[in-house]
C-alpha cells in the first residue's frame, strides 16, 4: 500500500509540472501546423547541397512529430521532390524535440537541458543529412506537381485548435500517458542508491541506456518525465540526455522504414548520427559543462524552489488536460469498435472500395496515407479509419498501384475488405 501512495504522489506530482506547458506546446504545435504547413516548405529541401539540410533541420526542430509520425512526414518529402539528404536532415532532427517536448523539458529538468536538446538536434540533423548527400549518389527522383486543393470557408482559428488539443493530442496521448507512469514506477520503486551502487561508472550508464533506447519507442515529450525519474535515480546527467535524444528517434520500426524507403546508405547514416551525437552530447553535458546547471529542474520537482507556475494553474492545467486525454482515449475506444464503414462518401454514380493499411499510427499517417493516394489517378476522395485501420477510396481505384503507394510510404497494404 505504501508503493501505491508513493506512485500515485509521483504521478501527480509529474502532471502537475507538465500539464500547463503540454497545453502550451499543444497550441504552438496548433499554429505551426496550420501556419506552415507541409506543402509550402517542398520546394525548400528538394536541393542535394547543404541549405536543403540546414533548412530540413531547421523545420525539423520545432515540429512537434515523434518517430511513428516523422516517417511518414519525412518519406513523403522524399516522394515529393526533396532530396536525401534533406529527408534524413529532417528525420533526425524532427522527433528528438519540438515546441511541446521543449517547453516539457524545461518544466522537469531545467532551462540548460532545453536549450542543449534542440541545438544537438539540429547539429545532429546537418550532419546526417551532409554525410547522406556525400556517401549517397543515387539520382533522386524528379519532383511531382502536387496540386493542393483550396479550403474554402476555411476558419483556421478552429482548425488549429482542433489539431492542437484533437489530432495532435491524440498522437501522444498514449505514449504520453505510458511515459508518466514509467517515470512514476521508477521514482516509487527504485531505491535512491541503485544506480549509484550498481552502475555507478558515468560511460556504462550512457551505453545500457543507449543499448536500450534504439529499439524501443517513447515520444519525445513522454522521455522527459523518464528521463527526470531516472536522474533522480542517481544516473548522470549525460547519460539521461542520452535517452532524450536516441528514445524519441529511434525504434525498430523506424529503422526498418527507413531503411527500405531511403536505402541501407542512408539508414547508416541516420543510426550513426544520432547514435554518435547522443554520445559525444553525454560526454560533453558530464565533462565540461557544469552540473549545477543540469539539476535546476529536478530542484524544482523537490520543492527545493519555489514553482514557476502558480500550484493553482498546474492543477487546473492538469483537470483540463486530463480531461482532453480523457475525451482522446473514449474517441479512440469507440472509433475502434464500431462497425466497418464501407460506403461513407455519398456522391452520385461514384465508385467505392475499402481497404486494411497496417502501420498506421497517429493522425501524420492518417494525413499522408489520405494525400497520397488522392494524388493517384483516377482517386476522387480517401477516408482514412485510423482505428480500424482502413482507408475509403472514391472514384476509378487501380489496387496495385494503391498497394505499391501504401508500402512505398512505410505502410502495408492487407487488401479489400470483403
Amino acid at each position: 500500500m505504501e508503493y501505491i501512495i508513493s506512485f500515485f504522489k509521483e504521478f501527480i506530482a509529474l502532471f502537475n509540472e507538465m500539464s500547463p506547458y503540454l497545453l502550451l506546446g499543444f497550441l504552438l504545435a496548433g499554429v505551426l501546423h496550420v501556419y506552415f504547413p507541409k506543402h509550402k516548405v517542398n520546394k525548400y529541401l528538394g536541393k542535394k547541397n547543404i541549405k536543403s539540410v540546414i533548412n530540413a533541420a531547421l523545420l525539423g526542430v520545432p515540429l512537434p512529430l515523434c518517430s511513428c509520425g516523422v516517417i511518414p512526414t519525412g518519406v513523403s518529402f522524399h516522394k515529393n521532390g526533396a532530396s536525401k539528404g534533406a529527408s534524413v536532415s529532417f528525420l533526425i532532427s524532427t522527433p528528438q524535440t519540438g515546441v511541446d517536448s521543449i517547453l516539457i523539458t524545461y518544466s522537469l529538468m531545467g532551462l540548460p537541458f532545453a536549450i542543449v536538446r534542440p541545438i544537438v538536434a539540429f547539429i545532429t540533423g546537418i550532419i546526417g543529412g551532409a554525410v547522406t548527400n556525400k556517401v549517397d549518389h543515387e539520382v533522386e527522383p524528379p519532383v511531382p506537381s502536387i496540386n493542393v486543393a483550396s479550403r474554402k470557408n476555411d476558419n483556421k482559428f478552429q482548425r488549429m485548435l482542433h489539431y492542437a488539443f484533437v489530432e495532435f493530442l491524440a498522437d501522444i496521448a498514449k505514449w504520453l500517458a505510458i511515459g508518466l507512469v514509467i517515470a512514476a514506477l521508477i521514482t516509487a520503486l527504485i531505491p535512491e542508491s541503485f544506480f549509484n551502487q550498481y552502475l555507478s561508472n558515468e560511460y556504462i550508464n550512457m551505453i545500457v541506456i543507449l543499448a536500450a533506447s534504439i529499439p524501443m519507442y517513447v515520444c519525445a515529450t513522454g522521455s522527459v518525465p523518464i528521463a527526470a525519474a531516472l536522474m533522480l535515480k542517481g544516473i548522470s546527467p549525460g547519460a539521461a540526455f542520452v535517452f532524450l535524444m536516441a528514445g524519441p528517434a529511434t525504434n525498430a520500426g523506424t529503422i526498418t522504414v527507413i531503411g527500405k524507403s531511403l536505402g541501407k546508405k542512408a539508414l547508416i547514416t541516420y543510426l550513426a548520427s544520432i547514435i554518435i551525437g547522443a554520445f559525444l552530447s553525454g560526454i560533453i553535458i558530464n565533462e565540461f559543462l557544469p552540473a549545477s546547471w543540469f539539476t535546476l529542474g529536478l530542484d524544482m520537482i523537490h520543492g527545493a524552489h519555489s514553482h514557476v507556475v502558480p500550484l493553482w494553474l498546474q492543477y487546473a492545467s492538469s483537470i483540463l488536460l486530463g480531461g482532453l486525454m480523457i475525451n482522446v482515449f473514449i474517441q479512440h475506444f469507440r472509433n475502434k469498435y464500431k462497425p466497418v464503414q464501407k460506403h461513407t462518401i455519398n456522391q452520385q454514380d461514384m465508385s467505392t472500395v475499402t481497404v486494411k493499411i497496417d502501420g498506421m499510427t497517429c493522425n501524420h499517417c492518417k494525413a499522408s496515407v489520405e494525400k497520397n493516394l488522392s494524388q493517384l489517378e483516377g482517386i476522387t476522395n480517401v477516408a482514412v479509419n485510423l482505428e480500424q485501420k482502413t482507408a475509403v477510396i472514391s472514384g476509378e481505384t487501380d489496387l496495385q498501384k494503391v498497394e505499391a503507394t501504401v508500402n512505398d510510404l512505410g505502410y502495408h497494404y492487407e487488401g479489400k475488405v470483403s
